[in-house]
């Protein structure tokens, strides 16, 4: 309960908030008008409502411009804050993209957008405001292409999905037979039973020699019924799924080009040799890997290899560049760079008592690449293998999963903050760190005890301490 003024004693005055910037506007965005409000005095009228055509966001700016406002901030409401974003930041202006979370109003303060715009402007000039991460302009392009790609993947794997269910409806068990069917024998039979092949024995010997069934399972296998309708549906899938095969290559061109566009950080150095421990892929997925060599491209942007770290694949490093960029100045630290990817538990503390110490729910692409990446250390025969393994079998997969996601970070912060190199590991020299750590452990809690540690062999040569 907030404190009462004693009786007989006036209560003193609440002293406003200074203000450390007299020149900020604020504006609440919407689909369809935004509202902006300048500081009082400005103009006889300092809110305004405008509409979200260009020219009317080319008004905005005007009268910004007019009323000698040099920052801005808004709300990040879904996607409608880009163009004028964009916009204000070509016109020169000091532009903050706030979190919804930040400006909400005060319980039993009326809402509405007018005063929504004049509650943001308030915080924004006290400096009550952080402004949301948001990388440099080129980087924000290489997104932009990478989200674009990802969305085509997703569309591309839902098509084989359909596939795979026109098959089951025509009794084909193509997919029980070979691993992929969008592979080398799987997409030979699916193209010849589209041309008419209806023979099982002819269609399994399109059969690629390094599929692990022979012809007769194959055959067995592509018995079906051939009903028009499941076949014009199969068809259908097929041609949607390469579909969008060309408009990733395509993206991966665009990929590619823009990537040429950053500065030359290797010094013309070609990346290091891979590991001996992580071979490249024998075959690139149609949409998965990229279809140029991304690993030497991203090495010239970034002057680092971060394909060298276990479970961080050509893919990965392409969205943490995207997503987070090159400029690792913006986290004073690693522990700051863990903890806006939501990788840190929150300490929710109350009384003396912690109510809760889960991580920061969120949507992070960066951080659900990290999860992706350190779910494939499952297997890998390393230090970080081993602690994922470790960390499994004390907290479970899913903390697991989070932990190993935060060491790599702090890796990734590392080799993009300073340009180290990373060094692997092996699974001995992780596991001997481990238990040096845990023996340091225990000598620190036997002396706050009162008792000294010795090793077996001391106590048979006799050399105990006194």
């Amino acid at each position: 309960m907030p404190d009462r003024p004693r009786r007989g004693r006036k209560a003193e005055p609440r002293q406003p908030f200074a203000v450390i910037d007299p020149h900020a506007a604020g504006i609440d965005i919407g689909s369809a008008e935004h509202w902006v409000a300048v500081p009082p005095g400005r103009d006889p009228e300092p809110v305004r409502r405008f509409g979200t055509c260009t020219a009317d966001l080319e008004a905005i700016a005007d009268w910004l411009a007019a009323c000698g406002v040099t920052s801005v901030a808004m709300e990040s409401t879904g996607v409608y804050w880009v163009p004028l974003f964009e916009l204000l930041e070509t016109r020169g202006f000091q532009v903050r993209l706030v979190d919804a979370r930040q400006t909400k109003a005060v319980p039993g303060r009326p809402k509405s957008d007018r005063l929504d715009c004049q509650w943001i402007q308030r915080l924004h000039s006290c400096g009550l405001l952080a402004a949301a991460f948001r990388p440099d302009d080129q980087v924000v392009v290489l997104r932009g292409y990478l989200r674009q790609r990802h969305m085509l993947a997703a569309f591309a794997a839902q098509h084989v999905q359909h596939m795979h269910k026109a098959l089951e409806l025509l009794n084909v068990k193509l997919p029980e037979v070979v691993s992929d069917v969008t592979g080398v024998t799987g997409m030979a039979i699916i193209q010849a039973i589209l041309a008419g092949e209806r023979d099982p024995a002819t269609l399994a010997k399109l059969r690629d020699r390094r599929c692990q069934q022979d012809e007769a399972a194959i055959a067995r296998a592509l018995q079906g019924n051939w009903r028009a309708e499941h076949l014009f549906a199969l068809r259908q899938a097929v041609d949607l799924h390469a579909f969008y095969l060309g408009r990733i290559a395509e993206c991966d061109k665009a990929v590619e080009a823009h990537l040429l566009t950053f500065a030359d950080r290797s010094g013309g150095v070609s990346p290091p040799p891979r590991p001996p421990g992580k071979r490249k892929y024998r075959r690139k997925h149609q949409a998965g890997l990229p279809s140029f060599d991304a690993r030497t491209r991203l090495y010239r942007a970034s002057g680092v290899d971060l394909t060298r770290i276990e479970g961080i694949e050509e893919n990965t490093a392409l969205t943490l560049l995207g997503e987070v960029g090159l400029d690792m100045s913006r986290w004073p630290s690693a522990k700051h760079f863990c903890s806006w990817l939501g990788l840190c538990p929150q300490h929710r503390i109350s009384g003396g008592k912690v109510m809760s110490r889960g991580v920061r729910p969120g949507a992070n692409r960066a951080a659900q690449a990290l999860r992706l990446a350190a779910r494939s250390l499952g297997h890998a025969k390393s230090a970080m293998g081993a602690y994922f393994r470790r960390m499994k079998a004390r907290l479970g997969p899913a903390k697991a999963t989070t932990a190993a996601a935060h060491k790599l970070a702090r890796l990734v912060y590392s080799l993009l903050k300073h340009g180290d190199e990373y060094v692997a590991r092996s699974v001995e020299e992780g596991e001997r760190e481990y238990r040096e750590r845990q023996l340091r452990g225990l000598q620190r809690k036997a002396r706050a005890l009162g008792f000294d540690l010795v090793k077996p062999e001391e106590v048979a040569a006799g050399q105990t301490p006194q």
